[in-house]
């Protein structure tokens, strides 16, 4: 088992425990992936490692990667691939129709940090709704009186509108609404109604826009939910609201939320996700001060990081061990668990 950049050492216990020997890289060049990786049956990886056409042909025996970036080329050079298992929920960085056409098994970890997301995103809208971050600055500057300046919004009573309602949409739905008491509705176009009373189905994207005090993001993103959130979706939102992304930042159009927010059609955001990661330092969403954000890091408490570290591992077991995995994405056309 090759790690090319360390995981907690929860999940490397697991492996070890289940027989695999396991190799940490000290450097994420090509030259020491390829080196590194020869004779491994199994590869965990993050997201920094590249692993390319030409990493994976250096590795002969090579049966798994558990992987946070893997296209459709690396997916055909990886001859006896049995499983991508992904150290996280977001799948967008792996090709899923390679591998199911090559009978490769890809799996993630839904359950590992969907509560860590949904803690995060309630954290951001208390820090947007109180103005704790301009507060912060400007009393460090001696600026006490900024207390009469700065008026915060109660949650309470207020309308959150979550759009995507998976596991994270509908903990978040249960935080706001039992811990806030705020009314939640909900937009997704696979879920027609709810069986939780905190939340609210609605059938159309608009109106859950225009009647939303705060608007939180929770979409995979595919081809369909690139770029669907952009100058009209701002436009529909109150002036007074507040727009909250944690999910994946190719799917808002970035340049229409700075101009949304120095326009002042919105009053505010926080993000922990960019359409380009690492974003740029002269990003101008780091100059608003009615913004907060984050680095993509709402996912990696301590907790959650755990959490998938052994999720991803316990998946890797699995296929190898000639069991379908608890969370597969797909379902692989012909190799699958035929070893």
């Amino acid at each position: 088992m090759y790690i090319p950049q360390d995981i907690e050492k929860e999940g490397k216990r697991f492996l070890v425990e289940k027989g695999f020997k396991i190799k940490v890289g000290s450097d994420l060049s090509q030259e020491i992936l390829m080196e590194d990786i020869k004779g491994c049956d199994a590869v965990l990886t993050r997201s920094t490692a590249v692993i390319n056409r030409e990493v994976i042909t250096a590795a002969e025996n090579l049966k798994v990667i558990a992987k946070y970036g893997i296209n459709r080329e690396v997916i055909t050079a990886a001859e006896n691939l049995k499983v991508i298992a992904k150290y996280g929920v977001g799948l967008d960085n792996i090709d899923i129709e390679a591998a199911t056409e090559r009978g490769i098994y890809v799996t993630n970890t839904p359950e590992a940090n969907a509560n860590s997301v949904a803690e995060h995103v309630m954290a951001l809208i208390l820090s947007l709704s109180k103005n704790l971050s301009l507060a912060d600055k400007e009393l460090r500057s001696g600026n006490f009186a900024i207390r009469n300046q700065l008026f915060g919004m109660d949650l309470e009573g207020k309308t959150l509108g979550i759009i995507g309602l998976g596991r994270i949409g509908r903990i978040l739905a249960k935080k706001a609404s039992k811990g806030f008491d705020m009314k939640v509705i909900g937009y997704d176009p696979y879920v027609t109604a709810s069986t939780n009373s905190e939340l609210e189905i609605a059938t159309e994207l608009e109106w859950v826009f225009r009647n939303s005090d705060v608007i939180s993001l929770h979409l995979p993103l595919t081809k369909t939910t690139k770029g669907i959130i952009g100058c009209r979706e701002f436009s529909w939102m109150k002036p007074s609201a507040y727009f909250v992304n944690a999910s994946r930042g190719g799917v808002v159009k970035e340049a229409d939320l700075v101009n949304a927010l120095q326009a002042g059609e919105i009053a505010g955001a926080g993000i922990d996700v960019f359409e380009v990661e690492p974003p740029d330092k002269w990003n101008p969403l780091f100059k608003m001060d009615n913004v907060i954000v984050s680095p993509h890091n709402a996912a990696l408490t301590k907790e959650g990081s755990i959490r998938m570290a052994v999720h991803a591992a316990m998946q890797v077991e699995q296929v190898l061990s000639g069991v379908k995995p608890n969370w597969a994405v797909n379902e692989p056309l012909t190799k699958g668990l035929s070893m």
